[in-house]
């Protein structure tokens, strides 16, 4: 089984990137990985959306 994964590259506010991050280590942990799980968690809420 191959898993296809893509990859974005984004620029977004430091004072936005370091709520993420804070947010990400409070819902998650903060181990390795849970960045990309977060956010791929809220582009699928935001893509459900419509």
């Amino acid at each position: 089984m191959v898993i296809r994964m893509g990859r974005i590259c984004v620029d977004i506010p430091d004072d936005l990137e370091r709520k993420l991050r804070l947010k990400v280590i409070e819902r998650f942990g903060g181990k390795k990985g849970d960045l990309s799980k977060a956010v791929e968690e809220a582009i699928r809420g935001w893509v459900a959306e419509d």
